[in-house]
């Protein structure tokens, strides 16, 4: 008896979460440590992904730590990376997380460019240019999920 044809290529999702402080130095260590356990997953330092998902971490865990800051609450990251085919490597989803719900920022399609001069407002504006989906979610207990996904490709 023979085994049948392999159809689908094995499937490991790998996910890392991990809670952070609310101030610019928890955002700093977020990125680095997002951007390690990318490496280590496959997604070299300096590629064009990891690039892209230094400055998606970066501009949503300083949100978080920014607008979203609740005394004595944390924010978190979350990445989690589906392997996918012979066309694409596969969707790294990126999310951070915080505790004030009532403050939300706007979602994709809208954002308003800044005006000339003004030193803030272009954070989701890099997040909408990088990500190839993204949307900010309701999360339990109360607060509030801004996920990015970024398609992986070769």
């Amino acid at each position: 008896m023979e085994a049948p044809a392999k159809t689908q290529p094995d499937v490991t999702v790998r996910v890392f979460r991990r809670q952070f402080s609310s101030n610019p130095r928890g955002a700093r260590l977020a990125r680095r440590v997002g951007l390690y356990h990318l490496h280590t997953w496959g997604i070299p330092y300096l590629s064009d992904a990891s690039e892209s998902a230094a400055l998606i971490i970066g501009e949503l865990a300083a949100n978080a730590v920014t607008h979203g800051r609740v005394p004595g609450r944390d924010f978190e990251l979350r990445l989690t990376h589906t392997p996918g085919d012979r066309e694409i490597l596969g969707v790294l989803r990126i999310e951070v997380s915080d505790t004030r719900g009532e403050c939300r920022p706007p979602g994709p399609g809208e954002i308003a460019a800044p005006a000339d001069g003004d030193d803030r407002g272009r954070g989701l504006l890099i997040v909408d240019a990088l990500a190839d989906r993204w949307a900010v979610i309701d999360r339990e207990p109360p607060g509030k999920t801004v996920r990015a996904e970024l398609d992986l490709l070769y």
